[in-house]
């Protein structure tokens, strides 16, 4: 093997891994999106939090947003945590985190046109975008798991025609992915069009949700690599074939 080739492998192998990294952490954890709460409307939040605790068999979208508002909430693919403060006698002793675990069955629940009132029609845009958000870096980690099981069969072989089809599921893994980071902004977007933010309080995406932005392009490097050194090598295999036989 040329060392071009196993140099590109090597390369689209390590970005590969980091990719899965950058991307398993990212679903795993509940930074995607926070809202930031003042100080003085912290002292509003306990209706918001006593509502999000006491809601935790039904997930309600109105009901949950509302807490995520009111007391700097934190959303995630599979987890939305809030924030509480704890004070006695007019002193401040700290602040709580109380997350709610989303289910399989919870993250296919219908989205309304107007949040919590299951009496207006059913929003199809955001309950398919939800649904996707989830979905997608499931599948690029799975076409990625299965790349590297193509990926290790060529190697066994000492072969570099498998990397074709390794670098093709990269490709699609990293469409996936982007796929996913675009579904869940939007979402976001469309949610606060539903739902304006309070006033004085502010939005801003999380390290979760970069860390998924980073992954999608490590994903498509990786796929690029594998492809070009799948078709370079076998490029070069047919000219020396052709020069052999001339």
């Amino acid at each position: 093997m040329d060392n071009r080739f196993a140099t590109a492998l090597v390369i689209g192998t390590v970005l590969s891994l980091l990719s899965v990294i950058y991307l398993s952490t990212a679903v795993g954890t509940v930074s995607w999106y926070h809202y930031i709460t003042p100080t003085v409307l912290l002292n509003l939040s306990e209706g918001a939090a006593t509502e999000f605790s006491s809601d935790g068999e039904k997930i309600d979208e109105k009901t949950y947003t509302d807490a995520l508002f009111h007391c700097n909430g934190s959303l995630g693919l599979w987890q939305i945590c809030i924030n509480t403060q704890h004070t006695s006698d007019q002193q401040y002793e700290g602040s709580k985190s109380h997350c709610i675990v989303l289910s399989f069955s919870d993250q296919f629940l219908e989205k309304y046109k107007e949040p919590g009132n299951h009496n207006t029609d059913i929003d199809i845009v955001r309950t398919y975008l939800w649904r996707c958000q989830f979905l997608l870096p499931l599948v690029a980690l799975g076409l990625i798991f299965f790349g590297a099981i193509v990926g290790f069969a060529g190697c066994v072989c000492r072969s570099l025609y498998p990397a074709l089809g390794t670098g093709t599921l990269h490709l699609l893994a990293g469409v996936c992915t982007l796929g996913s980071v675009l579904c869940f902004s939007q979402g976001v977007r469309m949610l606060q069009e539903k739902m304006p933010l309070p006033s004085g309080i502010r939005g801003e995406y999380g390290w979760s949700f970069c860390l998924a932005c980073v992954s999608s392009p490590l994903q498509i490097m990786a796929g690029a690599l594998f492809l070009w050194a799948s078709r370079a090598s076998r490029r070069e295999y047919s000219l020396m074939k052709a020069y052999r036989v001339a």
